[in-house]
């Protein structure tokens, strides 16, 4: 009995630090996508795409209710692997919770 509450936890363990890790490397990668698009559009307009990089990111997140509003899950999809947020691909995310058209 102990050694499968042992073997429980350090599998605990392992999923919370590979979770841990996920998020470290999109949010890594959203920050090095944020300076590319700094250095390559207008001064305006970088500032505004920075701001919105930096404000979301990719952590794991796929399904409309786990979103917050409207630019954040357009944010994911455009940005996040395997979001399940438009379910009709015509690039309107979560239509029914937070992009009403």
């Amino acid at each position: 009995m102990k050694r499968l509450i042992i073997i429980v936890l350090f599998a605990l363990a392992v999923w919370q630090g590979y979770n841990e890790y996920k998020s470290r490397r999109y949010a890594k990668a959203d920050l090095q996508g944020a300076a590319d698009i700094a250095q390559t559009t207008a001064p305006a307009a970088s500032q505004r795409e920075t701001a919105t990089k930096i404000q979301f990111r990719c952590d794991g997140r796929t399904y409309c209710s786990q979103m917050t509003s409207c630019a954040e899950a357009n944010f994911f999809l455009r940005n996040c692997p395997g979001v399940k947020m438009d379910g009709n691909n015509d690039g309107v995310p979560c239509e029914k919770q937070w992009c009403k058209p």
